[in-house]
């Protein structure tokens, strides 16, 4: 069993820098795929971005890409977001999430574990 605890989120101003971590325990993270998912209110769950197990791929929804970096640490049993340029429209509640047993997922349902999420606000 993983536990995944998000930290990070807050309120900053547009144009903004903010960074999330998600904090593993209970196993070590090394051979899951990693994500994270956002979804704001009134709105279904998104996915934001996805890494590989090695760290060496990742995956951005389009909207983010360029702006929002996934990272990873396996010996901190860690995962990071990057994000900068916010916008109003990044305001969700971010969510990590991770695999049991596949090395690299891109669908919320290919993810076993989840975090219980971190608000991130921005203010225009």
């Amino acid at each position: 069993q993983v536990q995944l605890v998000e930290s990070g989120g807050g309120l900053v101003q547009a144009g903004g820098s903010r960074r999330l971590s998600c904090a593993a325990s209970g196993r070590a993270i090394s051979r899951s795929g990693m994500g994270w998912f956002r979804q704001g209110a009134g709105r279904e769950r998104e996915f934001v971005a996805a890494i590989h197990q090695n760290g060496l791929v990742t995956k951005y929804r389009e909207s983010v890409e360029g702006r929002f970096t996934v990272s990873r640490d396996n010996a901190k049993n860690t995962m990071y977001l990057q994000m900068t340029s916010l916008k109003p429209e990044d305001t969700a509640v971010y969510y990590c999430a991770a695999t049991s047993g596949i090395s690299y997922a891109l669908r919320s349902n290919d993810y076993t574990y989840w975090g219980q999420g971190t608000q991130v606000t921005v203010s225009s």
